[in-house]
C-alpha cells in the first residue's frame, strides 16, 4: 500500500485552465506550455504538488523547469518525499509484478512511468542489475535508489548505463560505470530456456532487448510443417520395421533431424535473438544479419552456447541493400525464365527467398518531424522483405518507434503489400512483453508494435 502524508505539502505547480485534461486522466508528464507557475521555494529536482488554477489538488511529481517535459507524476495522492522507503515500497511493486507474470528471472525489473518511477529502467541480467537513471528527479537521488535497490533484489553489483540522449534535455551529462558490487562487463542470461551472453558495458541500450521475449516466443508455430515443401513426408521404414520415419520423393530416409523446419532470415539480428528462438523451435536454416560486425561477433557465440552453429549462417551487411539485391536477383531469374533478358549476361548470384523473414529494425523516427520519413523506410523494408517471403510463408515484421503509431505502421505494411502483389493475412499482432507493461493513457509507452502476416501472391 502506498504511503501518504497529507500533512505534509510541497510548493505548488499551477496548471493553466485552458489545456487538456490529461493529468485527470492519468497521464504522468506535465509539460512546461501546461503550467500557470510554480510556487516558491520549489527546486529543479524536488517535489511540487500539482494542482489545478483553482488550487484543487491532483498529483505529486518531481520538478525540473530546464526541461520541456517539466514535471513527472509519481503520486496521485500526497506524498512526503521520495526518501529510500519510498523506493523500497515501489520496487517490491514491481518485483511482485514480474513474480507473478514473467517466468524468467532476467528481465526488465522496473519501466519507468509505467511502474510508478518515472525517469528509471532497471533490467536484471545474472546477478547485476543495469539501470538507466534519465532525469534530475531520480539522478539527484541515486543514492537512496542504490540503498533500495540493493535491498530488494540483492544483487551482485548494480551498473550504470545512462549514455543516452534524453538526459542532456533534462541538463544532466551522460553516465556510466559501477555504482554497486562487482560488474563484469558481460555476464550470461536466460531466455525462454536458451542461453545468451549480454555485453552490459558496450552493449546497446542497457545491453539486451528484453521486450521482445514473448514476441520471440511466438516464432515457435511457423518454424515447422514445411518439410512436404522439399517432398520429404513420414512414412513407413523401407526395412519393414514398423517405425514412421522421414522419407524424400525417392523413397530414402532423411537423416537430417531438421528436415521438418522453415528457413528463416532474420535481419537487423543485433545479438541474435530471434535466430535462437528459430532453431530452439525446429527451423532448419537461419540467415543472421546485421550490420555490425561487433553484435554479430556475440550473436556467434550465442549460436555457439546453444550448440545451433550447424543450421547458422551470419551476414554482415546493410539490411536495406541486402533485401534489394535478394529481390533484384528474383526479377533476374524471372526475367530470363521469360526470356525477357540477355542470357549472356552474368547472372548476379542473389534472389534467395525463406519461408520466414523477420524484420526487426531501430527506430526510423526519433522524432515527430521524422514519422513521414520513417514510414516510407518502413514501407520499403517490408516491401521488399515479403518479396522474399516463399508463397503461403510469414513475414515477421516490428516498430519500435513510439512516434510510429499502430495504424500508421499497419498503413505502411498495408502499402508494401499493394505494391508487392501480395495478400497478407495477420496471424497476431503484439506489443511489449509483461515486463514493460502500459499505461493505458499514456500512449508514448506504447512504441513497440509487431505483426506476424502470412504471405501469398495475389
Amino acid at each position: 500500500m502506498e504511503r501518504t502524508n497529507r500533512t505534509v505539502s510541497h510548493p505548488k505547480a499551477f496548471l493553466k485552465k485552458e489545456r487538456k485534461k490529461r493529468t485527470e486522466n492519468g497521464h504522468p508528464w506535465i509539460f512546461a506550455s501546461e503550467i500557470q507557475g510554480v510556487e516558491e521555494g520549489a527546486i529543479a529536482g524536488g517535489l511540487v504538488d500539482v494542482v489545478t488554477h483553482h488550487g484543487k489538488y491532483l498529483a505529486t511529481g518531481y520538478w525540473n523547469p530546464a526541461s520541456q517535459i517539466s514535471i513527472r507524476v509519481i503520486s496521485w495522492s500526497p506524498v512526503s518525499e521520495m526518501d529510500k522507503a519510498f523506493f523500497v515500497e515501489r520496487l517490491e511493486r514491481c518485483k511482485e509484478h514480474r513474480r507473478r507474470f514473467v517466468k524468467d528471472e532476467d528481465c526488465r525489473l522496473v519501466y519507468g512511468e509505467a511502474d510508478g518511477l518515472p525517469g528509471l529502467i532497471v533490467d536484471r541480467f545474472g546477478g547485476v542489475l543495469v539501470v538507466q537513471l534519465l532525469t534530475l528527479g531520480i539522478d539527484s537521488r541515486r543514492d537512496e535508489l542504490t540503498e533500495a535497490l540493493t535491498d530488494v533484489f540483492s544483487p551482485e553489483g548494480i551498473y550504470e548505463r545512462s549514455d543516452v540522449g534524453v538526459r542532456k534535455l533534462e541538463g544532466l551529462e551522460e553516465k556510466t560505470g559501477v555504482l554497486y558490487g562487482h560488474c563484469p562487463a558481460s555476464v550470461q542470461i536466460r531466455e525462454n530456456g536458451l542461453k545468451l551472453e549480454v555485453d552490459i558495458a558496450e552493449g546497446q541500450k542497457t545491453g539486451y532487448f528484453y521486450d521482445q521475449r514473448e514476441n520471440r516466443a511466438a516464432l515457435e508455430p511457423l518454424m515447422t510443417g514445411w518439410g512436404s515443401r522439399s517432398g520429404i513426408a513420414l512414412g513407413e521404414h523401407p526395412d519393414g520395421e514398423g517405425e514412421r520415419v522421414p522419407l524424400n520423393a525417392n523413397g530414402k530416409i532423411v537423416t537430417f533431424p531438421y528436415w521438418d523446419g522453415a528457413t528463416v532470415l532474420e535481419c537487423f539480428a543485433h545479438t541474435g535473438s530471434f535466430t535462437l528462438h528459430a532453431c530452439k523451435y525446429g527451423a532448419k536454416r537461419v540467415t543472421c544479419l546485421d550490420i555490425s560486425e561487433h553484435a554479430l561477433e556475440t550473436a556467434k557465440r550465442n549460436v555457439e552456447l546453444n550448440g545451433f552453429e550447424d543450421r547458422v549462417e551470419f551476414v554482415a551487411a546493410d539490411a536495406f541493400h541486402y533485401l534489394r539485391e535478394q529481390v533484384k536477383g528474383l526479377e533476374e531469374r524471372a526475367a530470363r525464365a521469360a526470356g525477357k533478358s540477355d542470357t549472356s549476361s552474368k547472372f548476379s548470384g542473389q534472389g534467395r527467398t525463406w519461408d520466414v523473414v523477420i524484420l526487426d529494425p531501430p527506430a526510423f523516427a526519433k522524432s515527430k518531424g521524422a514519422v513521414a520519413g520513417a514510414a516510407r523506410g518502413y514501407k520499403d523494408i517490408n516491401l521488399h522483405g515479403m518479396k522474399l517471403v516463399n508463397e503461403g510463408g510469414y513475414l515477421v515484421t516490428a516498430s519500435c518507434s513510439y512516434h510510429m503509431s499502430p495504424e500508421l505502421f499497419r498503413d505502411a505494411i498495408a502499402a508494401a503489400a499493394a505494391d508487392a502483389g501480395k495478400v497478407l493475412r495477420l496471424v497476431e499482432w503484439r506489443a511489449a512483453g509483461k515486463d514493460h507493461p502500459q499505461l493505458l493513457d499514456m500512449r508514448e509507452g506504447h512504441y513497440l508494435k509487431f505483426g506476424i502476416f502470412e504471405v501469398r501472391s495475389k
